[in-house]
């Protein structure tokens, strides 16, 4: 029987989710700032340096970036998911993935973002497909293993909630730090102009986030905590195995529109403010950093509340929170209230989703781990969070597809109609997931 981490190593654990969440917050959710950045009335804060406008079927070419990477992201899921169940290492199965896949990771996170010059629209298109493409890659190389660590580790039901609490708040932490780019980028803005400056913070998040990921790889003790099984069914099959469990079916869907919903935050919050709101960019940094601390200090509520209502209960109110967040956002323009409250009650509203997605989902996938590994005997750890993974990233990509699409219709002051559309359809994603949730059964 393997010895249970403790509080230490499983803090160590969690430090690789710090900078794994800070190396994709960049990509994820600022490449369409980068490349298409929000028309406020003043000069473009960056050059143009791709075709902005839509190329096909209203597509733009940022947004089929967007989505091919995170399609490619998704497709490889499996592959790598059922690879890393079966690998074999003395310096330990998930670690030595890690290890191979942490530079090139954050290397690709800020080369993103230094296309050639602005009159190169085809060579800067042809040169972001090969970065995001490798990105994606080494990105899900890093994710698969150390996803599957959690339920390793967590091999007790009390040390699963603990190591997913601790490992969602170092989430956050990530893109707390991430969404502070606007923040750095103005100070910054002091002595270089915007472009220099927000590549600097882009490099910096890179260089901090390949150091926080090489901590567990160099000091997490996988083979003396990880429960862990040699895995001899082949990919296709252990696949297979894990789509036939239709409750964790529910769950899946439910979480993909999650993440449509989320993505859709992440990639608006600077439109929001800048164009429904009229603040400043920086306000869009302070939105994110008030609402995941807000999400903190309901973090223990819960921790605690979790074992009594249990996690369906939660989830479910979560999404109905959520919706109304994006209803109120959808409403901005016309509501004759002070602006400063309503942008105070949307970071309370969203605290609260933020706080149980952030710590129920692994908990969730590790239950049902654990429950499929009591059934068959054999552990598929690494396959059900690629399964989960690629349903996410599906869910991720469609957004960052839909996303730019929505904002043709309008994304200056004075037509905001597109950027109102982002704030619409993603209300609509959180009831179809809700919908869906309802068939998921808590089973322990």
């Amino acid at each position: 029987m393997k010895e249970r981490p403790p509080l230490s190593s499983i803090i160590i654990f969690a430090l690789g989710q710090f900078g794994w969440s800070l190396g994709v917050y960049s990509v994820a959710n600022l490449m369409v700032y980068f490349y298409m950045p929000p028309a406020d009335g003043l000069e473009p804060t960056f050059p143009q340096f791709i075709d902005q406008g839509a190329v096909i079927l209203g597509l733009t070419v940022v947004g089929l970036l967007a989505f091919g990477g995170r399609i490619f992201d998704a497709f490889i899921d499996p592959g790598i998911a059922g690879y890393s169940d079966r690998k074999t290492s003395k310096f330990g199965k998930r670690k030595s993935l890690m290890a191979i896949a942490a530079f090139p990771f954050s290397l690709f996170s800020f080369l993103i973002f230094y296309p050639f010059g602005v009159e190169s629209f085809s060579s800067n298109t042809i040169y972001l497909v090969i970065c995001v493409l490798c990105f994606y890659f080494f990105y899900t190389l890093y994710v698969i293993p150390y996803n599957a660590l959690i339920s390793e580790l967590g091999h007790h039901p009390d040390d699963r909630l603990k190591i997913s609490t601790i490992i969602s708040i170092t989430f956050a932490f990530g893109l707390i730090l991430g969404s502070q780019v606007y923040t750095f980028q103005n100070m910054l803005e002091a002595t270089f102009d915007s472009q220099t400056a927000f590549q600097i913070v882009i490099a910096g998040f890179g260089l901090l986030s390949f150091i926080l990921m090489m901590i567990p790889v160099l000091f997490l003790n996988e083979n003396r905590y990880a429960k862990q099984e040699e895995q001899s069914i082949d990919t296709f099959k252990s696949l297979s195995i894990v789509f036939k469990d239709k409750n964790f079916r529910y769950f899946l869907i439910a979480d993909a529109f999650y993440w449509l919903a989320v993505t859709f935050i992440q990639l608006g919050i600077i439109y929001y403010i800048t164009i429904l709101f009229q603040f400043e960019k920086e306000q869009a940094s302070s939105f994110l950093m008030f609402s995941f601390l807000a999400s903190f200090l309901l973090y223990f509520f819960i921790y605690k509340i979790t074992p009594k209502l249990g996690k369906r209960v939660l989830i479910v109110s979560a999404f109905i929170v959520f919706a109304f967040t994006f209803i109120l956002a959808y409403f901005i323009p016309i509501l004759n209230v002070d602006l400063i409250s309503i942008y105070y009650a949307l970071i309370i509203m969203a605290a609260y989703p933020l706080a149980v997605f952030g710590i129920l989902p692994n908990v969730i996938i590790s239950d049902a781990i654990n429950l499929k590994e009591k059934e068959t005997g054999e552990s598929q750890a690494g396959m059900y969070f690629g399964v989960r993974n690629f349903l996410s990233k599906l869910g991720i990509s469609m957004a960052n597809l839909i996303f730019p699409s929505l904002l043709i219709f309008g994304y200056t002051v004075e037509f905001n109609q597109g950027v109102r559309y982002t704030c619409l359809a993603a209300a609509i994603f959180c009831i179809v997931g809700l919908v869906s949730f309802m068939g998921y059964k808590e089973k322990v």
